[in-house]
């Protein structure tokens, strides 16, 4: 068997958590993880999306892609990019292709999606979390609820099917800025190390928003090494993070095996569930849990997502592992999937951890990519004048 994709983490343990994954595969759950942040408005912080009125459709435009494809009928318009395509275009080729059927959760998006989904009632759910400046990102509170909730959501998956793979995905524009702001709340040395929706990362627009949110929540929080993880997520957070970070923990505590697809983003959901654990549950969480991104994000001369994973699992005593697909556009392929290499679009809805799954699942990166430059066909020759889909949208 040959040990594909591996970022981080012992070979050895490496191989075996693939080996399990393997087994499972076709059992995988995939749930996708839908919130907003008023971080997403502010000037220079995301490309998900070429304005901040466009980003309050992002999510919902991905999820019904994710699910109703190109050729669906779509009421919310893909946000024009910069450039690109959205990441959700992989996403549902890849589900589509190997028969997943993805839960979409949407915790308080502006636009829910026109699809089945699930809305959460407050106080988990309700709207956007406030910007990461403010440093009161979300009310204590509903960072209690959207915790238990995820604990609930791992106990359940445990005690029905254990042995049954879950991969986690997100679609949160502004995250990877309260994904920085909960790594250094939670005292991880992050800066310059996380990625973004743009092409070059805002790292100074981004290290200062934070920075003004730890200021506005200094007294709040107390000192870095006594600080209560949850708090600092309601105070620097989004609504994604505490929910998986629940999940993550009491599934894998069941012995079920996560992958947590995407970049920076789900470092700090580990982060998180980490700084939550006992030092006990921290080596039993590892045990079963993978981040899965992809090669953009990888290999991305701007963030270094490995670093990253090295430093969050130095800091709670434990190696993390991670995974990148091995997922290319060259050749004769869609010219806005040409764009990701380029790095105008690098991650998102999943993307990695599912192209990675395609891979471990037997299929070829170079058909995938095949598959995808003729769902870009159709996703454009679908597109009603005017509604911006001839470009697309990428969260963080």
């Amino acid at each position: 068997m040959t040990l594909a994709g591996l970022l981080l983490g012992p070979p050895a343990r490496a191989a075996a958590w693939q080996a399990r994954w393997l087994q499972h595969w076709p059992t995988t759950r995939v749930a996708l993880l839908l919130a907003a942040t008023e971080t997403a408005a502010v000037p220079g912080i995301s490309a998900a999306g070429c304005t901040p009125a466009s980003r309050r459709a992002t999510a919902a435009a991905d999820a019904e892609l994710l699910l109703l494809g190109p050729e669906g009928k779509r009421p919310h318009a893909l946000p024009p990019l910069p450039a690109g395509v959205t990441p959700a275009l992989i996403s549902h080729v890849v589900a589509r292709s190997l028969g997943l059927a993805p839960l979409v959760v949407d915790l308080g998006c502006a636009l829910a999606p026109a699809i089945p989904h699930l809305r959460l009632p407050p106080p988990a759910g309700g709207g956007s979390a406030r910007c990461v400046s403010s440093g009161a990102a979300m009310a204590p509170a509903r960072a209690v609820a959207l915790l238990e909730q995820g604990r609930r959501w791992g106990r359940r998956l445990a005690a029905r099917h254990p042995s049954a793979p879950v991969l986690l995905a997100e679609c949160v524009p502004g995250g990877t800025t309260t994904a920085l702001g909960v790594l250094c709340g939670l005292g991880v040395e992050a800066t310059g190390l996380v990625s973004g929706s743009l092409r070059q990362p805002a790292h100074d627009l981004k290290q200062a928003l934070v920075e003004q949110g730890l200021r506005a929540a200094r007294e709040r929080l107390g000192a870095p090494g006594a600080r209560n993880p949850l708090l600092v997520a309601a105070a620097l957070g989004d609504p994604m993070q505490p929910l998986a970070a629940g999940l993550l923990l009491e599934a894998t505590l069941g012995g079920v095996p996560v992958m947590l697809a995407g970049g920076s983003q789900m470092a700090a959901v580990l982060a998180l569930a980490l700084a939550l654990a006992t030092p006990a549950q921290r080596q039993r969480m590892i045990q079963a849990t993978a981040l899965a991104t992809t090669r953009w994000v990888a290999n991305e001369p701007g963030s270094d997502l490995a670093c990253l994973l090295e430093r969050i699992g130095a800091g709670w005593g434990v190696e993390p592992l991670a995974f990148h697909a091995a997922l290319a556009f060259r050749g004769a392929c869609h010219p806005a999937l040409a764009r990701y290499e380029e790095g105008y679009v690098k991650e998102g809805v999943g993307a990695g951890g599912l192209a990675l799954l395609w891979e471990w699942s037997g299929g070829d990166p170079e058909a995938l990519a095949q598959r995808c430059s003729l769902a870009c066909d159709r996703l454009h020759a679908s597109a009603e004048p005017g509604t911006g889909e001839r470009l697309a949208s990428n969260d963080g």
